[in-house]
């Protein structure tokens, strides 16, 4: 991108003469130069032009002076690199400017060596500013979403601890209600055997509550308590893995098992609605090593991808009716390796969506960038996710997207991380 500087001089011939003069760097998409004719004008420019880095302007200006202009921008805009330009005998007011946060100054008549020299310097300053406040934006992001992982594990351990005492207890008595129930089945199949003319009350009784049903219903039934208590605690262990939050040091992590949590706990929302049939999860597992990792920050990237992905598939079938959605295959596959080194491991994430545009890949990544419509997205996901393969991790985070056929993520991180 190139650098934005605005020009401000009431001088018809000024911005002629810079145009003239940076024309070179200028179509090279090097340099991009606004002018303003004074410093009211300069100050609407500045706020309908945001991008830009650099201001030079003259002192002595009709409607507002360079002074004033430098003072107001500074009170909205501290970090912004301006530059004021007067006459040598103007040293008065050129001490004033500096004194109010001025970046350089120059005097008039300008010396075009001085000022692609102050340019230099000024862009040099702008790009280490606008780099010291992404790391420090990134940092502070990262702490931010850490904190909140970090209680958001505590809290899904407590929960996925509090659902196991009951789940436990009901567990235990159900084999206990198994057993009872089996052997009054047994009494009363006896009973029958043995006494199997009945009349009057006991007759109707048995067959008001279909006594033969019950008996023969008692197994499933039983079969289906013990299926759903198991569901529950597939979903409390899919939690009490989800929310691994290892912050300290690394540890051996099963990747499957990690990916397994996600999926499960965002199941509710693959299942088939009222827009789309369901969403259907094929994976292609490889035989993988454990990996040294943070477990909880891993899963924190699959539960962003993988709800990209379904995000994606829903999009996808927006304003389709539901015979053309289903004729779309709803799929997201997710296959891991060891890659060909033998020292990182693979993750893919593929989904069958719309796919990406191609002007956005190089951008998804970016903090606060998203594609998603507006309150569907916030723009962090992606750019944790990249920050905690690629610097927490050591490893890679890739996209592969073609508009109308889907969207891949990839995932590559050592077997043994390098990084601490």
């Amino acid at each position: 991108m190139p650098t934005k500087i605005l020009f401000v001089d009431d001088e018809e011939s000024f911005p002629s003469l810079i145009r003239r003069h940076f024309r070179k760097q200028i179509r090279a998409g090097e340099m991009d130069c606004v002018f303003a004719a004074n410093g009211l004008d300069a100050l609407q420019t500045i706020q309908s032009n945001p991008d830009v880095d650099i201001v030079f302007t003259d002192i002595n200006m009709p409607q507002m002076d360079g002074l004033t202009l430098l003072e107001k921008v500074h009170a909205f805009k501290p970090q912004m690199k301006m530059v004021v330009v007067s006459a040598y005998n103007d040293m008065k007011n050129i001490r004033t400017a500096m004194n109010r946060g001025a970046f350089d100054f120059l005097t008039k008549p300008i010396d075009f060596q001085d000022l692609e020299i102050t340019i230099q310097r000024a862009i040099k300053e702008v790009a280490e500013l606008k780099e010291s406040e992404n790391r420090f934006q990134a940092a502070q992001t990262q702490m931010i979403q850490s904190e909140k992982m970090s209680a958001l594990g505590e809290l899904i351990a407590g929960v996925a601890h509090e659902i196991n005492n009951p789940v436990g207890f009901i567990t235990a008595n159900l084999e206990t209600t198994e057993e009872y129930l089996t052997g009054l089945a047994e009494v009363v199949q006896l009973y029958q055997q043995h006494f199997p003319d009945v009349d009057g009350k006991i007759a109707d009784k048995i067959k008001e509550v279909d006594v033969d049903y019950i008996i023969d219903d008692i197994p499933e039934l039983v079969s289906s308590m013990k299926e759903g208590t198991q569901r529950i605690v597939n979903l409390s262990t899919s939690l009490r893995t989800f929310s691994r939050s290892d912050v300290s040091h690394k540890v051996e992590f099963n990747i499957h098992d990690g990916i397994d949590s996600t999926v499960t706990i965002l199941k509710h929302r693959l299942k088939a609605n009222l827009q789309r049939p369901e969403i259907k999860i094929v994976k292609q597992y490889g035989e993988l090593p454990p990996v040294v990792c943070f477990p909880g920050q891993l899963n924190q990237v699959f539960m962003n991808l993988i709800a990209n992905s379904i995000d994606a598939l829903d999009e996808y079938n927006e304003g389709l009716d539901f015979e053309a959605a289903e004729a779309h295959p709803n799929i997201i596959a997710i296959a891991t390796e060891v890659n060909g080194d033998g020292e990182t491991v693979s993750i893919k994430i593929k989904d069958t969506g719309k796919g990406i545009p191609q002007e956005a890949i190089n951008k998804i990544f970016e903090h606060l960038f998203t594609t998603k419509p507006p309150g569907k997205g916030t723009g962090l996901g992606l750019y944790i996710s990249r920050q905690i393969v690629e610097e927490r991790h050591g490893g890679k985070l890739s996209c592969n997207s073609t508009p109308g056929e889907g969207t891949e993520f990839i995932i590559e991180i050592p077997i043994k991380s390098p990084v601490d």
